[in-house]
């Protein structure tokens, strides 16, 4: 497996994201997750991502029990701030210094571990600035509690705040050949020497091919969501099929595909970029570690660099994933 750095942190080339073990992307089943987080160890995956908010706590405890024994082979990265104790449609994004305290503990409780290797702010706070959160944040790792910190879904601005106040190691941003916003705030970044951790980066499976929302669960929210259904479906099956397309003459899958469009752009965006496809199964994560061994010449490039300008609907539905 090959090691990058995110601001100092060394972690796997290629991370795996645990969201969808515990919501959002349909039924799950829990010895299959844990089996699948076991795995990804054994293979050289050592970069975990999961949030407080995923499954009111439960993803929190499954990557727990899947690393249970393996602590010092692992980095765990876990995220607070989206606050749904009241229920998605009064969810409250936060930051207030007590409330970060609270949610590092209670993490911590859960994981089974004394310190999280990678704590970020889940989404910029409607109650407190920046400059308090991240100072609470700050307390954590004077503590040990917390080793780096990160923020995810963040502009330009709110990065150079933060980092004023204390270095920040990693931004978590959604980024796929669909989905490209961040690179708005990459330069940034790349001056201060803050690595790229792309969410999603198979569009959620739709750049896979095999993902329609006329298959998924009920409960799978990609069911609604705008890039998937209706219109906006039809139009962006353009997207995937031009994906599996290059995959075919490549001779290799289309994740893989989607997985190499965003390694290369590492270096034209001069920012470290880490990936953290979600899966729940074995097969498919060795699939996509894979991955690291396909690289696309700057003609396949140049075909896969205008799909993101013909993307229809948008990220997320009123409520949406956070």
């Amino acid at each position: 497996m090959k090691r990058t750095s995110l601001g100092g942190l060394d972690v796997s080339a290629q991370g795996l994201g645990c969201m969808g073990m515990s919501e959002y992307y349909g039924s799950s089943d829990w010895d299959t997750s844990i089996a699948t987080t076991g795995h990804a160890v054994d293979v050289g995956v050592t970069l975990f991502d999961t949030a407080d908010q995923y499954g009111a706590g439960h993803n929190e405890v499954l990557l727990g029990r899947g690393i249970a024994g393996r602590r010092d082979d692992v980095q765990i990265a876990t995220k607070f701030g989206i606050d749904r104790s009241s229920g998605d449609d009064k969810r409250v994004l936060r930051g207030d210094p007590p409330y970060v305290k609270r949610s590092c503990e209670a993490s911590l409780l859960r994981l089974g571990v004394d310190h999280v290797d990678l704590y970020y702010l889940h989404r910029p706070p409607q109650n407190a600035e920046i400059e308090d959160t991240v100072g609470a944040m700050a307390e954590l790792v004077q503590a040990g509690k917390v080793r780096y910190l990160g923020l995810s879904e963040v502009d330009a601005e709110l990065l150079r705040r933060a980092h004023a106040v204390h270095p920040i190691a990693a931004v978590q941003s959604e980024y796929s050949l669909w989905t490209r916003d961040v690179e708005q705030v990459t330069p940034v970044m790349a001056e201060l020497g803050i690595g790229l951790v792309p969410y999603a980066p198979l569009g959620r499976g739709f750049l896979t091919g095999s993902v329609h929302a006329a298959t998924l669960d009920a409960d799978d929210f990609r069911a609604r969501n705008p890039r998937f259904t209706g219109e906006a479906g039809r139009r962006n099956q353009v997207i995937a099929d031009t994906v599996r397309a290059i995959g075919e003459r490549l001779g290799v899958l289309p994740a893989q595909v989607a997985l190499a469009w965003v390694y290369a752009q590492a270096q034209r965006l001069g920012v470290a970029v880490v990936p953290i496809p979600g899966t729940r199964h074995a097969e498919r994560l060795d699939q996509n570690v894979a991955a690291l061994d396909v690289e696309l010449d700057d003609a396949t490039l140049a075909e896969l660099q205008p799909l993101s300008d013909m993307v229809a609907g948008g990220r997320y539905t009123e409520l949406g994933v956070r």
